[in-house]
């Protein structure tokens, strides 16, 4: 019987993926969005009808399906892509972490919260939310330079994250040692490049050679799951590992790009379950906890977003009918902060209660608020432009 309801369970978290998708399609509202409030209302905070025996399949699932979200961005990172974007991503990109360092952390000391524990929370900020935004731009149904330079720019961001993220321990913590903390985050982003372009080299020249024209899935779905599993066994970050190898294949595969087009087909499973198991698993109680500080991190992370993304725009030479909207897409924020929080929560168990509260509860304001806005800059973007489809 617990089979029987694990793939009962199973199926109608599917059907109701698909309803999310028509609901999309009717309301214009991200499925994102959509799903996780799904996944909210049958979950913990509300009628809990999830079985513990499908959510404890949430980090095995949240692996698989943003292995696959990470390895569809490293195809973005393009020469082509670079060669036309590259400014405009790593301008913005920067733009929004200096923002984001003055800014929140500024704000957060000015309102009372401790040095140490405003340079995480600083550093916690910085991430976005790579499936979300992944995901909202396929809806969208809209190819353009803007689209292409958010996903640039979230390709980029959890290397970027990791980075800003030890560096920030390393501040507050010297109990390891500089060389400790760095030296981890060096073997956890620069062993996942190794990793990732020792898969993606062969797989860029012996895809797509056993039968010319036919579809590659088989090997799409072969090359994510060699992805994610060596890079859990070598403890080194899965969504680097699938970036890296999807970058290597778009640069490198010159015979063919269907590779990416077949894990566009077969992720959508995937991301029903992990948006419906995530909403499910989200704790609202976080929300009561914050106060006027949680308020004012909200606030404070939108505003250096806002300021960031206009910044970066300008000096990355964007188009000017882009420039207002770089911000406002870039909102969503979801697993890689909560994976800074639990890692900093158990750095710093004083501040451990404080900075999941905090994390957790920007996850459910920027998962479910964050998404629309994105949707809306698109399609604002795409209107200017007269590129709406």
């Amino acid at each position: 019987m617990e089979l029987a309801g694990f793939l009962v369970a199973l199926g109608v978290l599917f059907l109701a993926g698909l309803v999310a998708d028509e609901l999309g399609r009717v309301t214009r509202l991200p499925r994102v969005s959509l799903l996780l409030m799904l996944g909210i209302a049958a979950g913990n905070a509300g009628f809990e009808l999830v079985p513990d025996a499908v959510s404890q399949w949430f980090d095995e699932l949240s692996i698989v399906a943003l292995t696959m979200v990470a390895f569809l961005l490293g195809g973005s990172l393009s020469r082509k892509n670079l060669l036309r974007h590259g400014r405009a991503i790593f301008t913005i990109s920067l733009a929004i972490l200096i923002c984001t360092i003055l800014i929140v952390g500024a704000g957060l000391w000015a309102i009372g919260v401790a040095f140490g524990l405003a340079i995480i929370l600083v550093a916690i900020a910085t991430a976005t939310a790579p499936a979300a935004m992944t995901d909202v731009i396929q809806q969208s149904g809209i190819e353009n330079g803007f689209t292409d330079t958010l996903k640039g720019f979230v390709a980029i961001d959890d290397a970027r994250g990791l980075i800003v993220f030890s560096i920030a321990v390393a501040l507050v913590d010297h109990s390891n040692g500089w060389s400790g903390v760095l030296g981890s985050a060096l073997w956890d982003l620069g062993g996942a490049i190794v990793l990732g372009s020792a898969i993606g080299a062969p797989a860029a020249f012996l895809t797509g050679r056993l039968k010319p024209g036919e579809p590659l899935q088989a090997e799409a779905i072969g090359i994510v799951f060699l992805a994610a599993g060596f890079a859990l066994w070598l403890e080194v970050s899965f969504l680097v590992t699938g970036m890296t190898a999807g970058a290597v294949i778009a640069n490198f595969a010159r015979h063919h790009d269907r590779a990416f087009h077949e894990i566009e087909h077969i992720q959508w499973p995937f991301m029903i379950l992990f948006f419906l198991l995530a909403g499910a698993l989200l704790e609202i109680e976080a929300l009561r906890l914050l106060g006027w500080f949680g308020a004012g991190f909200l606030l404070l992370r939108i505003a250096a977003r806002l300021v960031g993304g206009v910044v970066g725009a300008r000096l990355g030479n964007v188009p000017r009918s882009e420039v207002p909207w770089c911000g406002p897409a870039l909102l969503p924020q979801a697993g890689v902060a909560v994976g800074m929080a639990l890692v900093a929560g158990e750095r710093f168990p004083e501040w451990a209660s404080t900075i999941m509260a905090f994390t957790i509860a920007s996850t459910v304001v920027f998962e479910i608020v964050g998404p629309p806005v994105t949707l809306a800059a698109i399609r604002r973007v795409a209107n200017a432009d007269g590129e709406v489809r």
